[in-house]
Order: structure tokens, then sequence, then C-alpha cells
């Protein structure tokens, strides 16, 4: 398991377009296997590869149905609203109030280069959105609806 440093607010990485994927190459399978395992570590739903300074368009996300890798997405359809608090791990324990689309249709390539369609409602789509605008150098908190705000976690009760 290989961790990578997540970069934070600040950093030129990320707002950087990132450069497309033209083939998965060892090193692009290590990195999403890497990426993963940091968004997993970091307790988060979603990382761009900009985020650990890398700038390819690859983004990997589990809201807790399992993972999903997107390699070179682009959003081709998005309907409804939502506003909620959305955080970032480039912005550690700061969250703020976004509007995204409520229903998000992406088109990506999968691992093995193959093109596929995947729908996202709620946090799935607002996790779509956010990724993909880090591909552009784009930060949540450039949507921010009033200010940032500090996260309070909660313990889980078992």
């Amino acid at each position: 398991m290989a961790i990578r440093t997540i970069r934070t607010e600040g950093d030129e990485v990320l707002t950087k377009k990132c450069r497309p994927v033209d083939k998965v190459t060892n090193r692009i399978s290590q990195l999403i296997d890497d990426m993963l395992d940091t968004m997993y570590e970091a307790m988060g739903v979603g990382l761009a590869a900009p985020q650990v300074g890398v700038l390819k368009r690859i983004v990997v996300i589990d809201v807790g149905d399992g993972p999903i890798v997107l390699i070179n997405p682009e959003i081709i359809e998005t309907a409804g609203e939502q506003t909620g608090d959305e955080g970032c791990l480039s912005v550690p324990g700061m969250a703020g109030k976004v509007t995204r689309p409520n229903y998000v249709k992406v088109r990506a390539l999968d691992e093995d280069m193959q093109e596929f369609e995947i729908e996202g409602e709620g946090l799935l789509a607002r996790a779509f959105c956010h990724e993909i605008d880090h591909l552009d150098g784009i930060m949540y908190t450039q949507f921010v609806e009033g200010e940032l705000h500090t996260v309070k976690y909660e313990e889980e009760d078992d």
C-alpha cells in the first residue's frame, strides 16, 4: 500500500489543467492503486490525480458502493439541483455550502481504456462534479455560498 501526500489549497498544482491519459501504463496503474489507498486512508469519498501532484485526468471515487475509476472523464448530462455541505481532502477540516446538479452522467475510460458511461445522483453526482473540476484546476471553494466553516467530526456509535 502506497499512501501519497495530498496537496493542499495554495499548492500551484491544484490550479493547473490536467493532461489526458492516452494509455494505461504500469505507472498509471500504480498511480490509480495509490490514489485509492490514499483516499481510503484519508477517509475521503473522492480523489483526483492533481491532489497527489500528478497532472493526469484520473479520478477515483467511492461513496460506499465500491471504487469507481474514471480516466479522461467528462460530464455529458446533468439535471436537478442539490445544495449541501461539501469538503475536500485538499482543504482539510473545512466545508462550505455548494449547489451542484442532483443527477450527473459521466463518460470516461476504464483501466482497460474502454469507454463507458456512469450515472449518479445525490452524493455520487456531487463527487463526480467535484473531482472532475479538480482536473481543470477548479477548487470547490470557488463555488461556496457564504463562508467556509470548520468540520465537526462526530464519534460513530457501534
